[in-house]
C-alpha cells in the first residue's frame, strides 16, 4: 500500500481554497492583523456597553454625546467584522468604516475642544478619545496602514 502523496501546492497557506473547499482565511487575520482586530473588538464591546448605559439611564442630559457614542459603537462593530471577513467588498467596508471613524474622531475631538458646551458629557470620540487613552485617534491610522500594506501584498 502506498501512502497518499501530497503536493506542496495543497499544503501552503497561500492557496485560495482551504482543505474543506471553501475560501481560505484572510491574510489580515494573522499576526498584527489579529491584534488590530482584537483591539477593534474590545472597543466595539466597550463603546456598545457605554452607549447602552448612557442612553438608558441619562440620555436627556447629553443626547448628542450619547448618540455619538452609539454611532461609534456601530462603527467599531462593523469595522471589526469587516477586518475579519475576506473579500473585496469587506475590504471596502473596512476602508469606509475606518475612514469614517478617523473623520469622526477628528471632527468630534475638535468640536469638543472648540465648543465644550456641545458635549456636556464625553462621547467615545470627545477630546480625540481621551477617555479611551487616545486609542480612538491612533487605531484608525493603524487600521488604514494595515489595510494598505495587506492590499499591496495581494497585488
Amino acid at each position: 500500500m502506498n501512502a497518499p502523496q501530497s503536493t506542496p501546492s495543497t499544503n501552503t497557506a497561500s492557496t485560495s481554497q482551504s482543505t474543506a473547499g471553501g475560501p481560505a482565511r484572510s491574510t489580515r487575520v494573522i499576526g498584527i492583523g489579529r491584534l488590530l482586530i482584537a483591539v477593534y473588538g474590545l472597543l466595539a464591546l466597550a463603546a456598545t456597553g457605554r452607549s447602552f448605559v448612557q442612553i438608558v439611564s441619562k440620555f436627556s442630559e447629553a443626547p448628542l454625546s450619547y448618540s455619538l457614542s452609539a454611532l461609534a459603537a456601530v462603527v467599531y462593530v462593523v469595522a471589526t467584522v469587516a477586518l475579519i471577513k475576506s473579500g473585496g467588498r469587506w475590504r471596502r467596508v473596512a476602508w469606509i468604516t475606518i475612514g469614517f471613524e478617523f473623520a469622526g474622531v477628528l471632527v468630534v475631538g475638535t468640536l469638543s475642544l472648540l465648543d465644550p458646551a456641545l458635549f456636556p458629557h464625553d462621547s467615545v470620540w470627545s477630546l480625540y478619545g481621551r477617555g479611551y487613552v487616545f486609542i480612538p485617534l491612533v487605531l484608525p491610522l493603524l487600521g488604514m496602514l494595515w489595510l494598505s500594506r495587506t492590499g499591496k501584498a495581494r497585488a
